[in-house]
Formats: C-alpha cells, structure tokens, sequence
C-alpha cells in the first residue's frame, strides 16, 4: 500500500484526467481493487518556466520525501512572479481564487495537481459589490460549500474581507439568470481583522472564529442574512505553562483557525503563535512560529487542550484548513501539524511540542487536499 500511495504522483505526470485514472486503476488490478481513489495532499511550491508564461508545477507529495516536477504546465503568475501573491487570494478544495485588477474574482484549477491544464477551468465571479464603510480590495481567505463550483447548484463560495465585509456567491446555483452576491454587513468588530471563514460539512454552515476565539459566528449558505447564530467558546484544561513559555508567547503575534476533521467529525480551534525574528531590509518582518496549541471543541463551545488528535494529520496554510487519515496515506506523521505561509514552512509534533520550520518564500502557500480519482 506504501508503494501504491507514493505511486500515485508519477503515475499522474502529464496525463489528463482521464489517463491518470486509467494508469491508476491498471495498476490497482495487480493486487488491489478499488472505485475510488485519492492523490495524497501536497504542498505547492514552484512552477519551472517551460516557456512564454508557462512552467511545469513543481508539488511535494507529503507522503513522500522530495519535491516532484509534473508535466502539467500552470501560469507562471499565480506561482512565481512577484505578483502571485497579490493575484492569489485563496484557495478550497483544490480551486485556487484569485482577484487582478479587473475586480472580478476568479476560481481556477490550475494549480489542482490532477486537474487539466489542455482544459483548465476558470469561473468568474460577477463584480464584487462594496458595502458602505467596507472594503473589497484585501481579501482574507476564501471558503467553498464544496468541491464543484462549476456544475453544483448548491455550492457556495464566502469571501471574507479584512473588516466588516462578509460576501457569498452561488456559481452555478441560479441557472435562470446570472449569480450575484449577497452582501453581509458583521457588526461585531471581534470578526474584522484576520478572522478567516471555513465551512464545516458537519454543521453545513460557514463558521468565523472571532479574534481570540472566544466567540464563533455561523452563516447558512443557503439563507446568509444580517443575523447569524453566535456561539460563545469557554477554554478548558488549559496547558500549565513555565514562566520562560508564557513569556515567549507574551512575545509572539497569535493567530487562530477552525479546523474540521471530516475523517472524524471533530472540530479543532487551533492556536498559532509566531514571533519577529528579523527585519529586511525592506522592512518586512520575518516571523516563526513557536508555540502551536490544539483545543478539542464540541457542540457546547466547550475547547478542550489536547496534546493527541489520534491518528490525524493536520494541514494550516493560506489554503482552507483540512485533516486527513495519516494511516490512509502511508509516510504522513499522525498526531500532527503541518504549516505553511508566504514566508515560513514547517511541522509540529503535537504529543512533544516539538516544533521545526524554516524560513520560505513562497509565493502560492497552499496545501492541497486529497483530490478524487473516480472510476467512470
């Protein structure tokens, strides 16, 4: 299984979909069966210019130990120019959004490592629509319903805006006439700053985790409105720290994620903190994270510290958050935090608090999850 998991990579080099699945499912015949498979999650890191505009997307499978060069070819200005981190503003399930000049934000797989590039998609959006005393030009994340934007009616995209704004789409949900958006004004200011939107499949609502993830406000795709469902979130179990520990993260800048593990059902807060720890000389802080803490949440709003989430694999990046079954692909580390950010990459061992990383420059940090091979 080991063999076959690692394989699935190479057996995807420059084919198309169709190909993959066939090359896929023959070598399956030697040994295993199966109508559903899945390419593990990887990383994105560069693309190798192969021509005017165009390079060969470079991923690593983390399932495996080195980087891997397909022969899908992608825009080099959604993965090396200087402007790809303006261009890109996102990324669910694979689809990458990204938001130019023309105001029009777009979703696109190009960089879905299993995802055409004869036949890539591209969906734009209508034009964004500005709401009195908010802005539509610094995007916070965006987060999908699901995985086909392109042909579910029921898909919805939510954009969060740094500030008041909230804005929520259906791409192909409204075939008599063209999709808008639905503009949402959020009053409590806990909500205005880096709060990123995810959506749980278990509660089937987008949620926000406000500022210091003491409160969490949840949307209805189907029914976004003015007055969404709050639910306050009480810390328990808190880890007893040393005075040196408690110090450092004085220090540090702290960010928090939801996370849903639909492996599991369970839903985690997520606690990162990250520390200066140099200038450039243009004046951008460099930062590295040294303290991750992982709280269980359950339908109370109970947040309980845990140390153990079994046998997951965690992915943070500048993607939306996921979870995987590390046992489902063999070479993953269980009880375990992947991260990944524009200037920093790195691991945490959760059992130990053991934590490396590296400073990165990465213009397109996402981590992508797990994509499907079906059988036809």
């Amino acid at each position: 299984m080991s063999l076959l998991l690692r394989g699935l990579s190479s057996l995807g080099h420059g084919k198309s979909p169709v190909s993959v699945r066939s090359s896929l499912l023959n070598f399956l015949s030697k040994g295993f069966s199966t109508s559903l498979l899945q390419t593990p999650p990887c990383d994105i890191m560069f693309a190798e210019p192969c021509g005017v505009g165009l390079g060969k997307l470079v991923v690593l499978n983390f399932n495996e130990l080195h980087p891997t060069e397909l022969e899908k070819k992608v825009p080099l200005e959604l993965v090396n120019d200087d402007d790809a981190a303006k261009i890109t503003i996102g990324a669910s399930h694979g689809w990458i959004a990204t938001l130019k000049e023309d105001g029009i934000l777009r979703l696109q797989d190009d960089l879905n490592p299993v995802a055409s590039d004869t036949y890539p998609k591209r969906i734009p959006l209508p034009p964004l629509v500005t709401l009195p005393h908010c802005q539509t030009k610094i995007i916070t994340n965006v987060s999908m319903s699901s995985s086909s934007p392109e042909d579910d009616e029921d898909c919805v995209v939510a954009v969060k805006f740094l500030g008041p704004q909230l804005s929520f789409c259906k791409p192909a949900g409204q075939s008599s006439s063209e999709p808008d958006w639905t503009n949402i004004k959020i009053e409590n200011p806990c909500f205005y700053s880096s709060s990123r939107v995810m959506f749980s499949k278990k509660d089937n609502m987008f949620h926000i985790l406000g500022e210091g993830g003491n409160l969490i406000g949840s949307w209805d795709p189907s029914n976004p409105s003015d007055d969404p469902k709050f639910q306050s979130v009480r810390f328990k179990d808190m880890p007893k720290l040393t005075k040196a520990k408690q110090n450092l993260m004085d220090l540090c800048s702290r960010s928090e994620h939801l996370v849903e593990s639909r492996p599991t059902g369970e839903t985690f807060l997520v606690k990162q903190y990250k520390k200066t720890i140099k200038i450039t000389k243009a004046g951008i802080a460099r930062m590295r994270t040294k303290a991750l803490m992982v709280y269980k949440l359950d339908d109370k709003g109970n947040a309980v510290y845990t140390q153990d989430i079994g046998d997951l694999n965690m992915f943070l990046s500048m993607s939306e958050p996921f979870c995987v079954s590390a046992t489902s692909f063999p070479g993953l580390s269980p009880n375990s935090v992947d991260f990944h950010d524009f200037d920093e990459s790195g691991f945490v061992f959760l059992r130990s608090s053991y934590i490396r990383s590296r400073s990165s420059h990465c213009l397109a940090p996402y981590h992508i999850p797990p994509q499907n091979i079906v059988e036809s």
